[in-house]
Formats: C-alpha cells, sequence, structure tokens
C-alpha cells in the first residue's frame, strides 16, 4: 500500500521533529540508564538493518522484515520514555 508508506515516511521523520518539543523531563544522561543505553544499540541496529532492506527487492522475506523492524522502530519512541520514568522512580 503506498498511502501506508508515505504515511510512515513522514512519521519517521516527523517523530524526530516533535520529540524535542514534548521532552519536558529532567532526565539525567544515557549512561545513567543501562536499560536504555542496550535499547540505544538496539535502535542503530533497527535503522542500519532498515537501511539495508530499503535496498533490497520487494520480495516476501523482506517485505515482512521491513514490517517488522518498523514496527519495531516506532516501539523504540514509546518505551524509551516509559523505562526513564520507570528507572527514576526506582
Amino acid at each position: 500500500n503506498k498511502l501506508g508508506g508515505v504515511i510512515a515516511l513522514i512519521m519517521s521523520i516527523a517523530i524526530l521533529f516533535i520529540l524535542p518539543i514534548i521532552h519536558v523531563n529532567n532526565s539525567q544522561g544515557l549512561q545513567f540508564y543501562p536499560l536504555n543505553q542496550i535499547l540505544f544499540w538496539y535502535m542503530v541496529i533497527i535503522i542500519i538493518l532498515l537501511t539495508w532492506i530499503g535496498a533490497r527487492p520487494v520480495e516476501d522475506p523482506y517485505i515482512l522484515t521491513g514490517q517488522i523492524l518498523t514496527v519495531l522502530y516506532f516501539m523504540y519512541y514509546l518505551i524509551n520514555p516509559l523505562i526513564i520514568k520507570m528507572w527514576d522512580n526506582l
């Protein structure tokens, strides 16, 4: 579905602009959040894999892999603030 792809592309770029505006938490640096360090490196791997999948032909295993990686990409932006809040409450 081309419309879904265009919306996902716009949202993946828009989330990078919106996040600094809505982030008002007084969190410390990433070195104080070990789970977020692990999530950060997973995010780096996901971005590298999404770049690789984007260069592959539209065939069966690559389609499913791209969809899974896209969901994981957006889940990072939902899970990361929750883990920071959880870690701050400890």
